[in-house]
């Protein structure tokens, strides 16, 4: 058996390995929350389950070509400032409208 070298370029890697790896569970974590506030908005707007509400999210996202997290950030500011671009609105409503008729509601009141 040889002795395991220490070859301080292999160390290096492992740590950038390691960094980037952290930096990509960080950014998952966020994303998650982003994602799961948006689900409660459809839960407590749209009157669904935070199943069905994860399906609204999805096919929105699908519909639209927009990646999910931004979909659920446009949600998340729409419910802060009562902006939402037409397109995602538009698809918004069709998508809770095929779990159940609803509609989403204006702008939050101020």
């Amino acid at each position: 058996m040889k002795p395991a070298s220490h070859d301080s370029s292999d160390e290096s890697d492992r740590i950038f390995e390691l960094q980037e790896e952290v930096e990509q569970l960080k950014e998952a974590v966020a994303s998650h929350a982003v994602v799961d506030q948006a689900i409660g908005m459809m839960v407590a707007l749209g009157r669904v389950t935070p199943d069905e509400g994860w399906v609204v999210l999805r096919e929105v996202s699908q519909r639209t070509n927009i990646k999910l997290r931004n979909v659920a950030e446009l949600i998340l500011i729409w419910g802060r400032d009562g902006h939402m671009p037409p397109e995602i609105r538009a698809e918004l409503e069709a998508a809770l409208d095929r779990i159940g008729p609803t509609q989403i509601p204006g702008a939050p009141s101020e």
